[in-house]
This record gives structure tokens, C-alpha cells and sequence, in this order.
């Protein structure tokens, strides 16, 4: 009877706190972007990378992130939120032209280091966002551009 009552007050707490957590909310504010500075504008990307780079890469490392219906729920919407601003901080496809030439050429090149050794996207995002999986041939594509 005891283990019967300390189980359901356990079970009654964990709803509470749960709950409770609900109230601490991410910030969603769409960020005020200028089409001019992003990095596919600035690069003059051909279509096909565009649309890999859009589908694979922006929600994490643009202002331009489409938050999931799973973003609404703690804790896991702060560990997305804190995912997407360590991204932005690292890589921010939208603010292109706030970083000098070598900069730029660096994350270039890092970029595609990190697609060919498939760590980008990181298996998390591949996993709940189908799109962003890339082919070989679609990673030959983005490394081969980010190279040039």
C-alpha cells in the first residue's frame, strides 16, 4: 500500500513539474532579416544548392528557422533552442555579410570538411527531418560547391 501511494505521489509530482515547465517558453521571435546579406544571395548559388542548404542547414544556422510542433514542449524546446543558438553562433547563413573574406572562406571550407564526414546535419535533425538527409550525390554536390 505505501510503495502504491509513494508511486502515484511521485507520478503526481513528475505531472506537476512537467506542467509547471510549460511556462518557461523559448523566445520565437522572428529575427529581422536583409535578404541582401545571406550567404546564398552574397555566393550566388545555383538552385540545386540552394534547396539542399535550405532543407539541410538553415533551421539551425540561419534566422530563418521553422520551429517544429516539438519546439512548444519542455524541456526538450530549450534544448533545441540552445541547439540553434550554438549553430547560429558557430554559422549563420543569414548574417553572410558580417564576416570578412577569410572568414567566410574558413566556414566554407569547414562546412564542407564537416558535410563529407557526415556530420552535418547531425544525426538528431536527420532523423525527425527526412528532407535534410543527403545523398552521396547531393554531399558531393555542396562539397564540391563550398570548394570552389
Amino acid at each position: 500500500m505505501i510503495q502504491k501511494i509513494n508511486k502515484r505521489n511521485l507520478f503526481i509530482a513528475f505531472l506537476a513539474v512537467f506542467a509547471l515547465i510549460q511556462f518557461k517558453v523559448i523566445d520565437k521571435s522572428p529575427i529581422e532579416i536583409n535578404p541582401e546579406s545571406d550567404f546564398l544571395i552574397i555566393e550566388q548559388a545555383p538552385k540545386e544548392v540552394v534547396e539542399l542548404i535550405q532543407t539541410s542547414c538553415y533551421d539551425c544556422h540561419s534566422n530563418l528557422t521553422t520551429y517544429p510542433w516539438y519546439s512548444n514542449i519542455a524541456p526538450v524546446s530549450w534544448w533545441l533552442k540552445g541547439h540553434i543558438d550554438k549553430g547560429r553562433g558557430k554559422l549563420n547563413f543569414s548574417e553572410w555579410d558580417s564576416y570578412s573574406i577569410e572568414e567566410s572562406d574558413t566556414l566554407k571550407v569547414k562546412s564542407a570538411d564537416m558535410i563529407e564526414k557526415k556530420w552535418m546535419p547531425i544525426l538528431t535533425y536527420k532523423i525527425i527531418h527526412k528532407k535534410s538527409r543527403l545523398s552521396d550525390e547531393q554531399r558531393a554536390l555542396l562539397i564540391g560547391w563550398l570548394k570552389k
